[in-house]
């Protein structure tokens, strides 16, 4: 069944079911609106929410464009040097052991309460899932092919552009695949502290007047855009790995 096909059948059911429950149990619209109810509530004022998820997706697409190349950079550091990997790679596991939305006021107080700051909160948030996988995937390289690199006289920059990051780019896309659903995570985090503008601030102030439906409608639409984000690291992994046995082993259930 196509990949597309199946989703979408996925995500309506989901839906319907969810609307069959909420008119069979007669569940308040306070409480649990319906999918019919959030649609009429996107479709009646799709600017206004249109314009706040397109702040929040360009908050999320630079925090996490900012933490693959910090992260693809840090972890060829770590690979190459003892040192950065004795320091850097253990700085990276204590930061990440910190909640995030607890940083969130801070990057708020230095940067601000516009853009800059919901884009540092977001790349934060990202860094680390591209930092491990790439890590991992940097050194999976068969020994064997080192040694014969070695053989040929190739220089590490051969080495690793040639080698080492080919190889790594499965193990690469798995973790931007992660890394972008947290880097909406961040964005929307730095939402919630302090903004003017964002499908956060949108949450917030719905939740303040008590306007449940127009809640779940942001709700609904981050998780569409979540959704959306995901499949395109997926397709943009074919694209650029349709060798790895994971796109042949997919191509293969197809059809």
């Amino acid at each position: 069944m196509n990949r597309a096909l199946s989703v979408t059948l996925v995500i309506g059911g989901f839906f319907l079911i969810w609307e069959l429950c909420v008119r069979f149990f007669v569940v308040p619209n306070y409480i649990l609106p319906a999918p019919s109810a959030i649609a009429v509530e996107l479709f009646s004022n799709p600017l206004w929410y249109g314009r706040h998820a397109l702040y929040t997706i360009g908050a999320c697409m630079m925090g996490f464009l900012l933490a693959l190349v910090i992260g693809v950079a840090a972890a060829i550091g770590i690979v190459y040097s003892k040192v950065l990997e004795n320091t850097l790679y253990t700085l990276l596991v204590s930061l990440n052991s910190i909640p995030k939305i607890a940083l969130a006021p801070l990057f708020i107080i230095w940067m601000g309460t516009g853009t800059s700051s919901k884009v540092a909160i977001s790349m934060l948030i990202a860094l680390f899932a591209i930092v491990i996988d790439t890590v991992l995937g940097l050194r999976s390289v068969d020994p064997d092919v080192l040694e014969l690199t070695k053989s040929m006289k190739a220089t590490p920059f051969q080495v690793l552009w040639k080698v080492r990051f080919p190889t790594a780019l499965p193990a690469m896309f798995a973790g931007m695949k992660v890394a972008i659903s947290l880097a909406l995570v961040g964005a929307i985090a730095g939402e919630f502290v302090a903004s003017q503008v964002g499908l956060g601030y949108a949450i917030l102030t719905a939740q303040g007047m008590f306007q449940i439906t127009s809640v779940f409608a942001s709700i609904v639409l981050l998780g569409v855009l979540g959704t959306v984000l995901f499949y395109l690291m997926n397709l943009i992994e074919h694209w650029l790995v349709p060798w790895h046995v994971s796109q042949r082993a997919d191509r293969g259930a197809a059809h």
